[in-house]
């Protein structure tokens, strides 16, 4: 129980003391239109997490949410609910997400000041 309450604690504040995200417009409107989009009502928020893979060796998920899960950090940008996977966390904290669109391709981006190195495409870091 203590444990509980120290953990909670001090998400708590890691939130308050430095923005977990930033999304830029383009990503608020495309995550926006996404939940908006769904057949499913009780979709309101998106869920972002790090998993290993992709070909730097970890690599961004993001998935329509219903609820969060029970150690998720819930942020709220620009009018968005966020739910982090706490183990992604400190992987996550200070990353832009911006959603661009180009002749090649559109999709989101991760701007992430953790990254040591990050591959060509942008979904895929170390």
């Amino acid at each position: 129980m203590w444990h509980r309450i120290c953990f909670d604690l001090l998400r708590d504040f890691s939130i308050q003391e430095t923005a977990m995200l930033h999304l830029t417009d383009s990503a608020s409107d495309a995550i926006r239109k996404s939940i908006t989009g769904t057949e499913d009502a009780s979709v309101y928020a998106i869920r972002i997490m790090v998993e290993t893979g992709g070909c730097a060796g970890l690599i961004y998920r993001m998935a329509l949410a219903r609820k969060a899960e029970v150690d998720d950090i819930i942020v709220e940008e620009k009018g968005i609910k966020i739910f982090v996977e706490a183990e992604s966390a400190p992987l996550l904290k200070g990353t832009k997400i911006d959603f661009v669109t180009d002749l090649e391709e559109s999709g989101f981006t991760f701007d992430n000041p953790n990254a040591g190195s990050k591959c060509s495409c942008g979904k895929s870091f170390h």
